[in-house]
Protein backbone atom coordinates (compact mmCIF):
# COMPACT_ATOMS: atom_id res chain seq x y z
CA UNK A 1 0.00 0.00 0.00
CA UNK A 2 1.58 3.48 -0.65
CA UNK A 3 2.18 5.94 2.05
CA UNK A 4 -0.71 8.29 0.54
CA UNK A 5 -3.14 5.36 1.12
CA UNK A 6 -1.90 4.18 4.71
CA UNK A 7 -2.44 7.62 5.67
CA UNK A 8 -5.64 8.23 4.46
CA UNK A 9 -6.39 4.61 6.08
CA UNK A 10 -5.42 5.61 9.58
CA UNK A 11 -7.32 9.44 8.87
CA UNK A 12 -10.27 7.49 8.86
CA UNK A 13 -9.61 4.80 11.29
CA UNK A 14 -8.85 7.77 13.96
CA UNK A 15 -12.02 9.39 12.54
CA UNK A 16 -14.33 6.51 13.26
CA UNK A 17 -12.35 6.10 16.97
CA UNK A 18 -13.08 9.41 17.91
CA UNK A 19 -16.76 9.50 16.70
CA UNK A 20 -17.19 5.83 18.61
CA UNK A 21 -15.52 7.80 21.64
CA UNK A 22 -17.74 10.80 21.97
CA UNK A 23 -20.47 8.69 21.10
CA UNK A 24 -19.74 6.63 24.10
CA UNK A 25 -19.17 10.13 26.34
CA UNK A 26 -22.37 11.66 25.11
CA UNK A 27 -24.40 8.23 26.05
CA UNK A 28 -22.68 8.44 29.24
CA UNK A 29 -23.71 11.76 30.03
CA UNK A 30 -27.14 11.33 29.15
CA UNK A 31 -27.42 8.13 31.29
CA UNK A 32 -25.76 10.22 34.15
CA UNK A 33 -28.52 12.70 33.26
CA UNK A 34 -31.37 10.62 33.30
CA UNK A 35 -29.99 8.44 36.91
CA UNK A 36 -29.83 12.51 38.69
CA UNK A 37 -33.09 13.12 37.13
CA UNK A 38 -34.85 9.93 38.41
CA UNK A 39 -32.85 10.59 41.66
CA UNK A 40 -33.88 13.70 42.15
CA UNK A 41 -37.91 13.38 41.65
CA UNK A 42 -39.61 11.90 44.71
CA UNK A 43 -43.01 10.99 45.24
CA UNK A 44 -44.39 11.93 48.28
CA UNK A 45 -47.74 10.70 49.71
CA UNK A 46 -50.40 12.99 50.17
CA UNK A 47 -53.82 10.89 50.17
CA UNK A 48 -55.82 8.04 49.23
CA UNK A 49 -58.81 8.03 46.50
CA UNK A 50 -61.84 7.60 48.19
CA UNK A 51 -64.62 8.00 45.30
CA UNK A 52 -64.58 8.58 42.13
CA UNK A 53 -67.41 9.80 39.96
CA UNK A 54 -68.72 10.08 36.81
CA UNK A 55 -71.45 12.47 35.18
CA UNK A 56 -72.04 11.15 31.78
CA UNK A 57 -74.51 13.66 31.46
CA UNK A 58 -73.52 17.62 31.80
CA UNK A 59 -75.01 18.58 35.36
CA UNK A 60 -76.94 15.11 35.42
CA UNK A 61 -76.28 12.55 38.41
CA UNK A 62 -73.25 11.24 39.03
CA UNK A 63 -72.17 7.59 38.67
CA UNK A 64 -69.92 6.33 41.73
CA UNK A 65 -67.33 3.87 40.43
CA UNK A 66 -64.49 1.72 41.70
CA UNK A 67 -62.36 1.92 38.55
CA UNK A 68 -62.20 3.90 35.64
CA UNK A 69 -59.74 4.58 32.70
CA UNK A 70 -58.24 8.12 32.96
CA UNK A 71 -58.02 9.41 29.44
CA UNK A 72 -57.46 12.58 28.31
CA UNK A 73 -60.90 14.12 28.24
CA UNK A 74 -61.45 12.93 31.69
CA UNK A 75 -62.65 9.99 33.36
CA UNK A 76 -64.23 6.53 31.46
CA UNK A 77 -65.69 2.96 32.19
CA UNK A 78 -67.26 1.45 28.86
CA UNK A 79 -69.17 3.40 27.39
CA UNK A 80 -69.74 6.06 30.09
CA UNK A 81 -67.00 8.98 29.10
CA UNK A 82 -67.69 12.08 31.39
CA UNK A 83 -69.70 15.07 30.40
CA UNK A 84 -70.21 13.55 27.39
CA UNK A 85 -73.59 14.08 26.77
CA UNK A 86 -75.39 17.27 26.85
CA UNK A 87 -78.93 18.81 27.05
CA UNK A 88 -79.41 22.02 24.58
CA UNK A 89 -82.31 23.73 23.25
CA UNK A 90 -83.36 23.68 19.48
CA UNK A 91 -81.10 26.33 19.00
CA UNK A 92 -78.13 24.44 20.32
CA UNK A 93 -77.34 26.13 23.47
CA UNK A 94 -76.28 24.64 26.45
CA UNK A 95 -78.77 23.74 29.09
CA UNK A 96 -77.44 22.44 32.87
CA UNK A 97 -78.46 23.02 36.45
CA UNK A 98 -77.72 26.52 36.64
CA UNK A 99 -81.34 26.94 34.54
CA UNK A 100 -82.97 23.46 35.38
CA UNK A 101 -81.62 22.51 38.43
CA UNK A 102 -83.84 19.28 38.01
CA UNK A 103 -81.49 18.10 35.93
CA UNK A 104 -78.87 16.88 38.99
CA UNK A 105 -81.34 14.22 39.68
CA UNK A 106 -81.24 12.74 36.16
CA UNK A 107 -79.96 9.13 35.59
CA UNK A 108 -77.97 8.47 32.75
CA UNK A 109 -76.02 5.12 32.26
CA UNK A 110 -75.48 2.76 29.82
CA UNK A 111 -76.28 -0.82 29.22
CA UNK A 112 -75.66 -3.33 26.47
CA UNK A 113 -75.28 -0.52 23.72
CA UNK A 114 -78.00 1.47 25.10
CA UNK A 115 -78.72 4.53 26.59
CA UNK A 116 -80.62 4.03 30.15
CA UNK A 117 -82.30 7.16 30.89
CA UNK A 118 -84.01 7.85 34.79
CA UNK A 119 -85.93 10.79 36.78
CA UNK A 120 -88.19 11.29 39.39
CA UNK A 121 -91.65 10.32 38.75
CA UNK A 122 -90.50 9.03 34.94
CA UNK A 123 -90.58 5.80 33.29
CA UNK A 124 -86.77 4.57 32.02
CA UNK A 125 -86.28 5.25 28.15
CA UNK A 126 -83.51 3.44 26.61
CA UNK A 127 -82.21 3.92 22.76
CA UNK A 128 -79.04 3.25 20.99
CA UNK A 129 -76.04 4.63 21.89
CA UNK A 130 -74.96 4.75 18.05
CA UNK A 131 -77.29 6.85 16.48
CA UNK A 132 -75.32 7.39 12.85
CA UNK A 133 -78.65 8.40 10.60
CA UNK A 134 -79.36 11.03 13.63
CA UNK A 135 -78.12 14.41 12.52
CA UNK A 136 -74.95 16.36 14.14
CA UNK A 137 -76.06 19.39 15.94
CA UNK A 138 -73.65 22.56 16.45
CA UNK A 139 -73.87 23.39 20.07
CA UNK A 140 -72.45 26.51 22.33
CA UNK A 141 -70.86 25.96 25.48
CA UNK A 142 -70.38 29.25 27.21
CA UNK A 143 -70.17 30.31 23.89
CA UNK A 144 -67.88 28.47 22.17
CA UNK A 145 -68.64 25.92 18.98
CA UNK A 146 -68.80 22.18 19.62
CA UNK A 147 -70.88 19.45 17.95
CA UNK A 148 -72.94 16.79 19.26
CA UNK A 149 -74.92 13.35 17.39
CA UNK A 150 -78.76 14.13 17.93
CA UNK A 151 -80.25 11.65 20.07
CA UNK A 152 -83.41 11.58 19.10
CA UNK A 153 -86.96 12.54 19.05
CA UNK A 154 -87.63 10.02 21.89
CA UNK A 155 -84.99 11.16 24.33
CA UNK A 156 -86.07 14.78 23.21
CA UNK A 157 -89.91 14.36 24.32
CA UNK A 158 -88.38 12.69 27.25
CA UNK A 159 -86.41 15.68 28.84
CA UNK A 160 -89.20 18.40 27.57
CA UNK A 161 -91.49 16.38 29.57
CA UNK A 162 -90.13 16.10 32.83
CA UNK A 163 -88.43 19.34 32.64
CA UNK A 164 -91.68 20.54 32.21
CA UNK A 165 -91.39 23.94 30.42
CA UNK A 166 -92.80 24.88 27.15
CA UNK A 167 -89.31 25.07 25.59
CA UNK A 168 -88.06 21.88 23.14
CA UNK A 169 -85.10 20.27 24.66
CA UNK A 170 -82.53 17.69 22.59
CA UNK A 171 -79.92 15.24 23.72
CA UNK A 172 -77.17 15.25 22.18
CA UNK A 173 -73.85 13.27 22.57
CA UNK A 174 -69.98 13.97 21.77
CA UNK A 175 -68.21 10.94 19.75
CA UNK A 176 -64.74 10.50 18.71
CA UNK A 177 -64.29 12.35 15.80
CA UNK A 178 -65.80 15.36 16.71
CA UNK A 179 -63.70 18.31 17.23
CA UNK A 180 -63.12 19.32 21.40
CA UNK A 181 -63.21 22.37 22.80
CA UNK A 182 -60.18 24.56 23.02
CA UNK A 183 -60.50 27.01 26.48
CA UNK A 184 -59.20 30.50 25.16
CA UNK A 185 -59.55 31.62 28.96
CA UNK A 186 -56.15 29.25 29.73
CA UNK A 187 -54.30 31.59 27.85
CA UNK A 188 -54.37 33.40 31.01
CA UNK A 189 -52.59 30.35 33.16
CA UNK A 190 -49.26 29.31 33.16
CA UNK A 191 -50.70 25.80 32.54
CA UNK A 192 -53.01 25.57 29.53
CA UNK A 193 -56.04 23.63 30.21
CA UNK A 194 -56.20 20.63 27.79
CA UNK A 195 -58.79 20.42 25.39
CA UNK A 196 -62.61 19.34 26.85
CA UNK A 197 -65.80 18.01 25.79
CA UNK A 198 -68.71 19.23 27.55
CA UNK A 199 -67.25 20.32 30.84
CA UNK A 200 -67.08 23.87 32.43
CA UNK A 201 -63.42 23.46 32.07
CA UNK A 202 -60.64 21.34 33.25
CA UNK A 203 -60.79 17.14 31.55
CA UNK A 204 -60.25 16.12 35.65
CA UNK A 205 -61.42 17.74 38.74
CA UNK A 206 -60.05 16.79 41.86
CA UNK A 207 -61.45 17.72 45.53
CA UNK A 208 -60.91 16.43 48.77
CA UNK A 209 -62.88 15.05 51.79
CA UNK A 210 -61.60 17.01 54.24
CA UNK A 211 -61.66 20.58 52.12
CA UNK A 212 -65.86 19.99 52.27
CA UNK A 213 -65.66 18.82 55.85
CA UNK A 214 -64.30 22.15 56.47
CA UNK A 215 -66.98 24.20 54.50
CA UNK A 216 -69.74 22.22 56.40
CA UNK A 217 -68.48 23.17 59.48
CA UNK A 218 -69.51 26.69 58.92
CA UNK A 219 -73.13 25.95 57.83
CA UNK A 220 -75.84 24.80 59.36
CA UNK A 221 -75.87 21.85 57.36
CA UNK A 222 -73.44 18.89 56.46
CA UNK A 223 -72.59 18.75 52.49
CA UNK A 224 -71.59 15.78 50.27
CA UNK A 225 -68.76 16.29 48.00
CA UNK A 226 -71.29 14.95 44.84
CA UNK A 227 -72.70 18.60 45.30
CA UNK A 228 -69.53 20.09 44.07
CA UNK A 229 -69.28 17.37 41.33
CA UNK A 230 -65.87 16.14 41.15
CA UNK A 231 -64.25 13.42 39.52
CA UNK A 232 -61.51 12.18 42.36
CA UNK A 233 -62.38 12.21 45.77
CA UNK A 234 -59.27 12.23 48.24
CA UNK A 235 -59.12 10.97 51.76
CA UNK A 236 -56.56 11.20 54.15
CA UNK A 237 -55.30 14.87 53.94
CA UNK A 238 -55.48 18.04 55.43
CA UNK A 239 -58.26 20.65 53.92
CA UNK A 240 -57.41 22.26 51.10
CA UNK A 241 -53.98 20.18 51.06
CA UNK A 242 -55.22 19.96 46.93
CA UNK A 243 -54.64 23.41 46.34
CA UNK A 244 -50.39 22.63 46.64
CA UNK A 245 -50.66 19.74 44.27
CA UNK A 246 -49.07 20.59 41.42
CA UNK A 247 -48.14 17.29 39.83
CA UNK A 248 -49.54 14.40 41.37
CA UNK A 249 -49.59 10.78 40.23
CA UNK A 250 -52.42 7.80 40.96
CA UNK A 251 -51.48 4.34 40.10
CA UNK A 252 -49.83 4.47 36.66
CA UNK A 253 -51.24 7.80 36.17
CA UNK A 254 -50.32 11.26 36.45
CA UNK A 255 -52.16 14.70 36.65
CA UNK A 256 -50.96 18.43 36.23
CA UNK A 257 -52.70 20.97 37.24
CA UNK A 258 -54.07 23.59 35.16
CA UNK A 259 -55.89 25.77 37.91
CA UNK A 260 -58.40 26.23 40.62
CA UNK A 261 -62.04 25.59 40.25
CA UNK A 262 -64.11 28.77 40.42
CA UNK A 263 -67.19 28.34 41.78
CA UNK A 264 -70.81 29.12 40.88
CA UNK A 265 -74.39 29.62 41.71
CA UNK A 266 -74.84 25.75 40.47
CA UNK A 267 -73.44 25.26 44.02
CA UNK A 268 -76.20 26.08 45.57
CA UNK A 269 -78.37 23.23 43.92
CA UNK A 270 -79.10 20.36 46.67
CA UNK A 271 -78.07 17.33 44.34
CA UNK A 272 -80.77 15.33 46.83
CA UNK A 273 -83.72 17.19 45.86
CA UNK A 274 -82.72 19.14 42.75
CA UNK A 275 -83.55 22.75 44.71
CA UNK A 276 -81.79 25.45 44.21
CA UNK A 277 -81.04 28.39 46.64
CA UNK A 278 -79.06 30.65 45.28
CA UNK A 279 -76.85 31.23 48.58
CA UNK A 280 -75.45 28.83 50.28
CA UNK A 281 -73.03 27.64 50.07
CA UNK A 282 -71.45 29.78 47.69
CA UNK A 283 -71.78 32.70 49.77
CA UNK A 284 -69.78 31.37 52.97
CA UNK A 285 -67.15 30.22 50.11
CA UNK A 286 -66.92 34.12 48.88
CA UNK A 287 -66.30 34.44 52.49
CA UNK A 288 -62.88 33.32 52.79
CA UNK A 289 -62.35 31.20 49.30
CA UNK A 290 -60.99 34.14 47.34
CA UNK A 291 -58.44 34.07 44.50
CA UNK A 292 -55.22 36.30 45.16
CA UNK A 293 -55.68 39.47 43.71
CA UNK A 294 -52.98 38.84 40.48
CA UNK A 295 -55.51 36.47 39.88
CA UNK A 296 -58.34 38.25 39.79
CA UNK A 297 -58.00 38.30 35.46
CA UNK A 298 -59.23 34.53 35.83
CA UNK A 299 -61.43 33.56 38.75
CA UNK A 300 -62.70 37.30 39.14
CA UNK A 301 -65.44 37.19 42.14
CA UNK A 302 -65.60 33.16 41.84
CA UNK A 303 -64.55 31.52 44.87
CA UNK A 304 -61.73 28.59 44.94
CA UNK A 305 -63.37 25.20 45.14
CA UNK A 306 -61.34 22.01 43.98
CA UNK A 307 -58.48 21.42 41.31
CA UNK A 308 -58.57 21.41 37.53
CA UNK A 309 -56.13 19.01 36.08
CA UNK A 310 -54.63 17.93 32.74
CA UNK A 311 -53.58 14.28 32.07
CA UNK A 312 -50.01 13.96 31.46
CA UNK A 313 -50.33 9.79 31.14
CA UNK A 314 -53.10 7.98 30.88
CA UNK A 315 -53.70 5.11 33.18
CA UNK A 316 -56.46 3.09 35.31
CA UNK A 317 -57.35 4.87 38.60
CA UNK A 318 -59.20 2.56 41.20
CA UNK A 319 -60.73 3.58 45.05
CA UNK A 320 -58.10 2.80 47.61
CA UNK A 321 -55.00 4.06 45.23
CA UNK A 322 -52.07 6.30 47.17
CA UNK A 323 -52.00 9.61 45.94
CA UNK A 324 -48.40 10.67 45.59
CA UNK A 325 -47.71 14.53 45.50
CA UNK A 326 -44.06 14.95 42.37
CA UNK A 327 -41.73 16.76 43.88
CA UNK A 328 -37.97 17.80 41.84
Amino acid sequence: MELKELAVSALVRNKKAALLAGGVAVLGFVGLAYKYLRKTEQLVRVGVVSKLLIHPLKSGKAVSVTLAECQQKGLKLGALQDRHWLVVTEEGNMVTGRQQPRLVLVSLTCEGGQVCLNGPNMEELRFPIKQSDNSVIDCRVFGVGIQGRDCGDESSRWLTRYLGEETTFRLVHFEPQMMARRLEESKLLPQQVEEVVYADMGPVMLLSESSVKDLSSKLEQDLTVERFRPNIVVSDCESFDEDSWEEIQIGSVRLQRAMSCGRCVFTTVDPETGVITRKEPLETLKSYRQCKPSEKHIYKSAPLFGQLHNVKKMGILQVGDVVYKISR
